[in-house]
């Protein structure tokens, strides 16, 4: 009964207070009444109320008053003022008050029941927002990085570890897993964060490439030489350098950029004086350098020597409760991107994708979710609006033996999302975007009460 709407009817007429209750307590509210507003005020402290249904005109306290202290003691919670006398004047005065709506006696069951559903997904809707909103934005947690599953969290605490040392630090992930954005965490986080950030893409290039790009090159070093070219690490000087795929680069390579991370002085191609160079390292791979080391495939001494600090990456497969956190994140990104109004997905097409394992990780989610808003003339994405890839892998995952009912995407679907809110069916409600009376219901139906 905790977790459900909590109801206050107020009401000087006893005969009142029982209808009202009854009826409320026909759908899945916690329900009480009280016959004046003092005595629910000293409820309220003990235990907030979600809406309260006050009448106007009462002995002691009056319905206004109720308004203005409920209001007071929880700001969230929606007030419906009720009264027999009604006015142009008093119904203005309760909304400039800030009440949910103003409604004249007799009450008509059915809009009633209505009016309190609106001003519940109203409530659940702020104090959700709220909650999300400051989980996003904790002191503890890198910006664009969306999370509150342990492997992700786990991250998290790493970077804050880390980001005031100036040592090497080592980022390994499959591709797509944010390995840049670590990166850049790091370096906006610790003492070099007004200095300069360069990022350098170890992968398709030769030797010569390489060399030249990182350690820039003197006038006449090569045909073609007409100047002097900072390379990378030199320019990066006071700052960060991020060397991604560094599993790529040619041996011959990696015995230059140990002589660099030792010694912290390069010369450029062609050149004979060593140019001393402050650089924070940070280095990033997709496969497993260790096992690669152990191959003959990367010097072991470089990889020890980046190595000082490593942080492993989680795929998207393996942080599945992040999934809804990240969808809403990307629905908001794309729909002002776009200027459209894409308000969330539907439940079958959060089904498919929470069945999808996701081979490219975040950066493949954030375009199949792109793609969708770019091509939905709903306000829903829909299963329709996926990539027929997805939908494919997704009939395929099931062994041949065809699509899963709704109702079992609904389970597992809705089992992962409670599962992320440590059962939290507030919250859950707004990550599936359904009304949390609807996610109640469809609990009871799929035996997940």
């Amino acid at each position: 009964m905790a977790d459900l709407p909590r109801i206050a009817v107020i009401d000087d007429e006893p005969i009142v207070c029982r209808e009202m209750t009854r009826f409320l307590s026909n759908e899945p509210y916690t329900v009480e009444a009280f016959s004046d507003g003092e005595s629910a005020l000293k409820r309220a402290v003990e235990a907030s109320f979600d809406v309260v249904l006050s009448d106007l005109r009462m002995s002691g306290m009056d319905g206004m008053e109720v308004l203005r202290a409920v209001h007071k003691l929880s700001p969230e919670t929606e007030v419906i003022i009720i009264t027999a006398f009604s006015s142009v004047d008093s119904a203005i005065d309760a909304i400039r008050a800030g009440a949910f709506h103003y409604i004249t006696k007799p009450v008509k069951k059915v809009d009633l029941l209505l009016l309190v559903k609106r001003a519940l997904d109203k409530v659940m809707l702020v104090r959700d927002r709220d909650a999300l909103r400051a989980a996003l934005q904790a002191s503890d947690r890198p910006p664009n990085m969306i999370g509150n599953s342990k492997p992700i969290l786990e991250v998290f605490r790493l970077i804050e570890k880390v980001k005031l040392l100036d040592c090497s630090v080592l980022i390994q992930g499959e591709s797509g897993t944010g390995k840049e954005i670590v990166a850049r965490a790091l370096h906006n986080g610790g003492p070099r964060k007004d200095s300069r950030f360069v990022c350098f893409n170890c992968g398709g290039f030769t030797e010569e490439l390489i060399s030249n790009e990182l350690f820039g090159h003197e006038r006449g070093a090569f045909t073609g030489a007409s100047g002097t070219k900072i390379g990378l690490l030199e320019a990066a000087h006071g700052g960060s350098i991020f060397l991604d795929e560094v599993e790529e680069m040619p041996l011959t390579m990696q015995v230059k950029l140990l002589r660099f991370v030792e010694e912290r002085t390069l010369m450029r191609v062609g050149g004979v004086t060593p140019i001393p160079v402050d650089v924070r390292l940070i280095a990033a791979g997709n496969q497993d350098l260790k096992q690669m080391v152990d191959q003959g495939r990367f010097r072991g001494d470089l990889y020890y020597r980046l190595n000082v600090v490593g942080i492993p990456l989680p795929p998207l497969r393996e942080r599945s409760g992040d999934l809804p956190l990240l969808i809403a994140h990307f629905l908001k990104k794309f729909s002002a991107a776009f200027a459209k109004d894409v308000r969330g997905m539907t439940p079958e097409a959060r089904a498919v994708l929470a069945r999808y394992t996701f081979p490219g990780n975040v950066r493949e989610l954030e375009n199949i979710i792109e793609r969708a808003v770019a091509l939905t003339d709903h306000t829903q994405i829909a299963p329709g609006d996926l990539p027929p890839e997805v939908l494919e892998l997704c009939a395929a995952g099931t062994n041949g033996t065809g699509w899963p009912t709704l109702e079992e995407y609904e389970r597992r679907y809705i089992s992962k999302v409670l599962e992320h809110t440590g059962q939290h069916r507030s919250q859950a409600a707004t990550l599936l975007d359904i009304p949390r009376t609807t996610l109640w219901r469809k609990m009871k139906r799929l035996g997940l009460d």
